[in-house]
C-alpha cells in the first residue's frame, strides 16, 4: 500500500469526521477506507482512532501522526503545484466564505481589487450567517471572526474586532444611560436570534468573569436590523464594532457601558492544511490580509474614538442625559 495514499486516506478520515464520508469524498467504499486505516496501525504498531458504531476519535498517537501527515502532504503538494507552474502565476477558481455580514461591509468590495491583480483566477464568495465546514461544503478559504475550534485549519491572524454595546442619542435621553451590566435588566434590549444570539453579556469586575442575562424587547436575526432599530431608537444592542464605527462617527448612535465591553475577538483568514501551498490561496492571503488589517483598525477605531468623545462630552458638557440608577 502506498504510504502517501495511507496518509492522505487517514487525514481525510479525520477531517470528515466518519470513514464513510471519508470514502465518499475519495470516492472509494467505506469497507475499503477501513482496510487502509487498519493496514497503517498495523504497520505503525499503534492505534490511531478509537472507533465505534456512533463515534470516531484521535488518539494521542494520531493527532501527532495527523500533523506530521498534513505537513508531508502540503509539501507533496506544493512541490506538484511548483512543477505544473501555478505557484508562478496563481490560477483557477477560488471559493471563499464569511459571515453575512463582514463579508458584505469589509470582503466583497476587495474582491475587485484582487481580481483585477490576478486575472487568471475567478472566485466565488458565498455569505452566510452560520460557520460552514470549508472541507465538507468545498471552500478554499474562509475569513472568520472569533478563536478557531478546528485544529486541522491554517489560520491567519489579520487583525481584531470587539462586541460593542449602542444605542440612540435619544433612547439615552429618555431612558438614561446604563451605569453597570445589571442595569440592562430594566432597560429594552434588541437582541438577535438564530447564529449569534445576544441574550447575555459577559464582562470582568473584580478579576472575575461575570455574566448578566437579559430578555430583549425586539428579536431579530439580521445585524443591519438591529442596527436600524437601536438607531430608530427601540433600545440598546450589542453588534460589533466593524458594523457600528460609520453610525457611531455620525452620532447616530451612541455607544454604552464602555469599561464592559467584551474582550477582543481575533479576524483571520482560514484555509484546510491540503490546500496550504495552492498558489491562489496564497495570493489571496497575502493580497488580502494587510487591506483587510487596514479597513478593520479604520472601521473599528471609529468605535473607539467616538466612544472617547461621547465620554469626555459627557464629562465637560452640559447634563443632557440623565443616568438611571443602579439597581440594588
Amino acid at each position: 500500500m502506498d504510504r502517501l495514499h495511507e496518509m492522505e486516506v487517514f487525514v481525510a478520515v479525520v477531517e470528515a469526521g466518519s470513514l464513510a464520508e471519508a470514502g465518499r469524498r475519495l470516492r472509494v467504499s467505506a469497507p475499503a477506507v477501513t482496510r487502509t486505516i487498519a493496514g497503517l496501525e498495523a504497520r505503525l504498531g499503534t492505534r490511531l482512532m478509537n472507533r465505534t458504531t456512533r463515534s470516531l476519535s484521535v488518539t494521542e498517537a494520531g493527532t501527532r501522526f495527523l500533523a506530521s501527515c498534513q505537513r508531508l502532504l502540503a509539501e507533496v503538494e506544493a512541490a506538484e503545484l511548483e512543477a505544473s507552474g501555478e505557484t508562478a502565476t496563481p490560477q483557477g477558481h477560488l471559493s471563499v466564505t464569511a459571515s453575512l455580514t463582514f463579508g458584505r461591509i469589509a470582503v466583497a468590495p476587495m474582491m475587485g481589487g484582487f481580481l483585477g491583480a490576478y486575472p487568471r483566477v475567478t472566485a466565488s464568495l458565498m455569505l452566510y450567517d452560520r460557520v460552514v465546514n470549508l472541507v465538507e461544503d468545498n471552500f478554499d478559504v474562509a475569513i472568520r471572526i472569533g478563536q478557531l475550534p478546528d485544529s486541522t485549519l491554517v489560520a491567519r491572524r489579520v487583525g481584531e474586532v470587539r462586541r460593542v454595546l449602542v444605542a440612540s442619542p435619544g433612547y439615552i435621553a429618555t431612558r438614561g444611560a446604563p451605569q453597570h451590566p445589571a442595569d440592562l435588566t430594566s432597560h429594552s434590549i434588541i437582541g438577535f436570534t438564530g447564529s449569534m444570539p445576544n441574550r447575555s453579556l459577559h464582562y470582568f469586575e473584580g478579576g472575575r468573569m461575570k455574566e448578566v442575562g437579559f430578555t430583549p424587547r425586539l428579536e431579530v436575526n439580521d445585524a443591519a436590523t438591529a442596527m436600524a432599530a437601536a438607531a430608530a431608537g427601540y433600545g440598546i444592542t450589542k453588534l460589533f464594532s466593524y458594523m457600528t464605527g460609520r453610525m457611531l462617527a455620525s452620532g447616530e448612535l451612541v455607544p454604552v457601558l464602555e469599561p464592559y465591553w467584551p474582550a477582543m475577538s481575533p479576524v483571520q483568514i482560514v484555509y484546510p492544511h491540503s490546500r496550504l501551498m495552492a498558489g491562489k490561496v496564497r495570493a489571496f492571503a497575502d493580497w488580502m490580509a494587510p487591506r483587510l488589517a487596514t479597513e478593520l483598525v479604520e472601521l473599528s477605531t471609529r468605535a473607539v474614538h467616538q466612544s472617547a468623545n461621547d465620554l469626555k462630552s459627557r464629562k465637560t458638557g452640559p447634563a443632557a442625559r440623565t443616568p438611571s440608577r443602579r439597581r440594588q
